[in-house]
């Protein structure tokens, strides 16, 4: 976008433009009484303040660009749970008559990395972007790989397994693995869904295994019906389980380790015989006495307070706008449509489906073309 484009489209802001490497100009805009904590109206005051962004040493030796808002191609993920939810909701484009129950939407591990699909760099996967433009990106002068979220869209028309992942204590013991904290934002349900989230109160191990042994430990989690814009946060070491009927948002820390405990006695249509399970590990890894730990449900403003990572919810109306700066964000989009605009690059659009990374250095505004609401999550 030109500079007169962007004028054009803040007919209130007053833009001095500066060139050098080590100052940027940052937006600040003062919102109007009825904008949320993150947006403003397009008839705010806008004001400019000069921030001085130092680069530290590295910066003789980073390649010299501007920074945009990434956007990433999905991975999808064939499961015995999943549909075609994720065609039908958000238009994606999924491989015909598979059941796909999960759209990967960044991620960086060993065998999965996102490959960004818009601006110069296109093409090239998150981990190589990142060791590039590390602290530009994440913020951090001491980043140390993998990127430390990994975003999923999930389809579950089936129950998922009961499950667990191991919290970081467990995998230096045990030297394997590794933690997965994660939240469960809601964005679609049918009438009476539910998830499993928790053991019943004064569960213990001992009463667990004999109920994992005869097929009945479903009857002892904690069965919680849930509503669209619910969030719920599971920190590792909760035994849980998604049941059929939702479509969810699951933020979580960068891990695929999973302990299967119990898989409904299904048998996989593809290979005649029920998925591997993990007991021995699963037993290890759930608390059994979660009196001290955070199973918290949300649904407006900060949705989750972790030390992992912070997710808070936006929704705004058309022809509002959001100042993005100052960290790195990962937003989806659950809702509506817009584009991300900034001086001197073209315009990034997004609609409902969408994943974008915003680095720490970028500065520019989210443009609402329809009501919409976003899930932003930092570090």
């Amino acid at each position: 976008m030109t500079n007169k484009e962007f004028t054009e489209k803040h007919p209130n802001a007053l833009f001095n433009l500066k060139k050098s490497l080590f100052t940027k100009e940052c937006i600040k805009i003062n919102t109007c009484p009825h904008a949320s904590l993150f947006s403003a109206c397009p008839t705010a005051r806008l004001s400019i303040n000069r921030k001085r962004l130092d680069f530290g040493p590295k910066l003789t030796t980073m390649p010299v660009m501007k920074l945009y808002p990434l956007k990433f191609k999905p991975l999808f993920k064939e499961r015995i749970w999943g549909g075609q939810q994720l065609k039908a909701i958000f238009g994606k484009d999924l491989p015909a008559d598979e059941k796909i129950g999960e759209s990967w939407e960044l991620a960086d591990l060993p065998d999965d990395k996102s490959e960004i699909v818009n601006g110069p760099l296109a093409g090239q996967t998150i981990d190589h972007v990142i060791t590039t433009y590390g602290e530009a990106i994440t913020g951090k002068t001491d980043y140390q790989p993998p990127f430390p979220l990994l975003i999923k869209i999930l389809d579950a028309r089936d129950d998922l397994s009961v499950q667990v992942h191991p919290d970081a204590e467990l995998c230096q013991k045990t030297g394997k693995g590794d933690p997965k904290t994660e939240c469960w934002y809601i964005i679609d349900a049918a009438e009476g869904a539910a998830i499993y989230k928790g053991l019943a109160p004064g569960t213990t191990k001992e009463q667990f295994a004999a109920a994992i042994e005869n097929g009945t430990c479903a009857d002892l989690l904690q069965r919680v019906p849930v509503k669209v814009g619910e969030c719920h946060f599971l920190p590792s070491g909760t035994c849980h389980a998604i049941g059929a009927g939702l479509l969810i948002a699951e933020i979580q820390q960068p891990s695929d380790t999973t302990y299967r405990v119990f898989d409904w006695n299904r048998v996989d249509p593809k290979t005649g015989q029920g998925r591997q399970l993990h007991v021995e590990d699963a037993l290890e890894s759930i608390h059994f006495d979660p009196s001290g730990d955070n199973l918290s449900v949300e649904s407006h403003g900060r949705l989750v307070d972790a030390p992992e990572f912070k997710v808070d919810k936006g929704h705004q109306s058309a022809g509002c706008e959001t100042l993005l700066e100052g960290e790195m964000k990962v937003l989806v989009i659950l809702s509506g449509s817009g584009e991300i605009i900034a001086e001197g690059i073209e315009s990034t659009p997004f609609v409902k489906g969408d994943c974008l990374l915003i680095p720490a250095v970028f500065t520019g505004a989210m443009q609402f073309a329809d009501d919409c609401e976003y899930l932003v999550t930092t570090i």
